[in-house]
């Protein structure tokens, strides 16, 4: 406590003892005069305790022996009011000292920063201090391994057990595995009894090993990444405080950078070893102007005799002595490519180098060079030559596949008007363009949602789309046709893939591509096409409703399918999936009941129609009113925190009326 501080609270417990003022000397009942001037002041006791550093139980003694002594009642009073200013200043002054303890601490932590010549010694400082300082039982250091995706033991304080010492915890796995994956710091007073955290018997074994109950984990960070996790754990049920966790915080801030300071340092020695390689490439250099020549005349022979964009890649790999890709779009840094795109030039990209493969402003793809960080400015020139004859071999090809892409479409316009319904001529059609009408296809409608200029500038734009999608069409072995001002997609459907992810996937990649917004919606998954033609104009239909929604919500450039909708897609959906949605919606609650045989949907349908009360809920259920909170607070565990949000309890609402219709045995 300052020392204006303790001025300025020194008048206000004085001010209440009386009309004496703050001498202390209150007036006694019946006009009596207080305490004698030959009695000790009442704060003199307090200021000895305070001198000799007492226990906070001694300042009880004064007010007990005046009590005991027979004093009258002020002067009991005046020293009580004393004791708790004492006791007021006892604190402040061992939050200083603490305070000093804690800056200390720090200071010399950073001290062996600044001369860190052994990053597990000043790890284990980190530690040890932390943990003398939060007097904890056991202190105890986990860092990230990014090639395994979880978090093992570096560092131990305090700590018995081996298989403890040993741990690996999965990325949200346990205390430790929380914070390493939501870069926030999580305490629990009981771990065992902690239902936050997801157990396992790995994690609880070696926990239950080292005797831990109480356990503090905060995040190292390194910008915004989480590198690891710093603990502070007590072998019994114990509160850690504000003060406490903001100090483990200082001690994990300051690991974070003696890693940091060490990683700095290894990547300075990498540094000076490629310096040392300077004098080998410039040894080299007329070896480079060799290879230039080379490829030059590589590529020449290509263009003359029809190559293909992957042979472009061979001939550049085996020059360039390293792995050169073609990739599409999509599949390539966004931000290398754009800046490749408007340099015109290969830009690096972590350890790989990208070239842009363009014409006309549309991206085509990208040449990328793998794992060559130190490319050569005449190489440079080179990969970028190699992106220029790609793109030429990709415009010849394109111009020979545009009359594949009307055929395309001609057979998805038939598929959309059911003209031609003999299956095996529409099998026979699709067999010729690398198509599987058989397989689960999901119909994508596509539109551009880019302002446009003018009318001309919308008809290339939308002859652009056109193109785009027909391209990926082709590579997806389905179809594409112009319609209703937009573009319409036939793709199937692969592996685990969703209707959803095909659609947002899809509005990337052709946004890539003609450098605009394109808004796709997408239809639920359709089967036997050939079989049931209609079908395919039912989708487009569905895919045009969910295109609409998603254009009215204002979700320009982005895809999605019925089953994204919540109970809207109900109305969106051709099929209406009112089995899918309940399980989307409330799912998890009554695979709950089933496999426990417990009773939450009942109280759900219960609590909404008591107007979500929980006292008319238990008279409803006949339970009690602790029942229906542990109920309800299950029922938030697997649903989420905000299942109570209008939006939400709207949706969870409709699905249990549905779910009730559905089984009328079961309510």
């Amino acid at each position: 406590m300052s020392r204006a501080h303790v001025q300025s609270a020194e008048p206000t417990a004085a001010e209440p003892l009386g009309p004496a003022g703050p001498s202390g000397a209150a007036a006694a009942p019946g006009g009596e005069a207080g305490p004698s001037p030959a009695e000790p002041a009442t704060e003199a006791p307090f200021l000895e305790l305070l001198a000799r550093g007492a226990s906070a139980d001694a300042y009880e003694q004064p007010v007990l022996a005046a009590r005991a002594q027979g004093r009258p009642a002020a002067r009991i009073a005046a020293l009580d009011r004393a004791k708790l200013l004492a006791l007021r200043v006892r604190s402040e002054l061992e939050g200083r000292r603490r305070r000093e303890a804690e800056l200390s601490a720090l200071f010399e932590t950073a001290h062996d920063l600044a001369g860190l010549r052994d990053l597990d010694a000043v790890l284990r400082a980190i530690v040890q201090r932390a943990r003398s300082l939060l007097g904890t039982d056991v202190a105890y250091l986990s860092l990230n391994d990014p090639v395994r995706g979880d978090t093992y033991m570096r560092v131990t304080e305090g700590s018995v057990a081996a298989r403890f010492q040993q741990l690996r915890l999965g990325m949200g796995e346990g205390l430790g595995g929380l914070v390493a994956q939501t870069a926030r710091p999580y305490v629990t007073d009981d771990y065992f009894e902690d239902e936050r955290f997801q157990h396992t018997s790995t994690i609880d074994t070696g926990v239950h090993d080292e005797g831990l109950v109480a356990i503090l984990g905060v995040p190292l960070m390194l910008g915004h990444t989480v590198i690891g996790v710093l603990y502070a754990a007590d072998r019994r049920a114990r509160v850690f405080e504000r003060e406490q966790i903001a100090l483990l915080g200082s001690f994990a801030a300051l690991a974070a950078a003696a890693i940091d300071t060490a990683n700095l340092l290894t990547e300075t020695r990498s540094a000076l070893a490629g310096l040392e390689r300077a004098n080998e490439i410039i040894r080299d250099r007329s070896g480079v102007i060799e290879r230039a020549s080379d490829v030059h005349d590589r590529l020449a022979e290509l263009v003359l005799r029809g190559g293909g964009v992957h042979d472009v890649a061979a001939a550049v790999s085996e020059v360039l002595e390293g792995t050169v890709e073609f990739t599409e779009a999509d599949a390539a840094p966004a931000k290398a490519l754009e800046a490749s795109r408007a340099e015109g030039h290969a830009v690096r990209h972590d350890e790989d180098w990208i070239a842009a493969v363009s014409a006309g402003g549309e991206l085509l793809g990208a040449l990328v060079l793998r794992g060559h960080p130190g490319l050569d400015p005449v190489d440079q020139r080179t990969l970028e030559r190699a992106a220029m004859v790609t793109s030429l071999l990709l415009l010849a090809r394109r111009s020979a596949a545009e009359a594949e892409h009307r055929v395309r479409g001609e057979l998805l316009d038939d598929l959309l008007d059911a003209r031609d319904r003999d299956p095996r001529l529409l099998r026979e059609r699709a067999s010729r363009l690398h198509a599987d009408l058989d397989a689960t296809h999901v119909v994508l409608a596509a539109r551009l949602d880019g302002p446009a200029a003018d009318a001309e500038h919308e008809a290339a734009a939308r002859r652009r789309l056109w193109s785009a999608a027909s391209h990926l069409a082709a590579t997806r072995q389905g179809l594409a046709a112009a319609r209703d001002g937009g573009t319409v997609l036939l793709l199937p459907l692969t592996g685990g893939d969703t209707a959803t992810g095909l659609a947002r996937r899809t509005a990337r990649q052709l946004g890539t591509a003609v450098h605009e917004a394109v808004t796709v919606g997408a239809s639920a998954p359709v089967e036997r096409l050939t079989a049931h033609p209609d079908a395919v104009a039912a989708a487009y239909a569905e895919g045009r409703r969910c295109l609409d929604a998603l254009r009215l919500l204002g979700r320009t450039g982005d895809g999605a399918a019925a089953e994204d909708f919540g109970f809207l897609g109900l109305l969106l959906a051709g099929d209406r999936d009112i089995a899918g949605f309940v399980e989307r919606t409330i799912g998890q609650v009554v695979g709950y009941d089933e496999r426990r045989g417990t009773d939450l949907v009942r109280t759900l349908d219960a609590y909404f129609a008591c107007g979500m009360s929980p006292a008319r809920t238990k008279d409803d259920l006949h339970v009690h009113v602790n029942t229906v909170a542990q109920r309800l607070d299950r029922v938030g565990r697997l649903l989420g925190e905000d299942w109570q949000s209008p939006a939400r309890s709207l949706e969870i609402q409709l699905a249990l009326r549905l779910h009730r219709l559905a089984s009328p045995a079961q309510h």
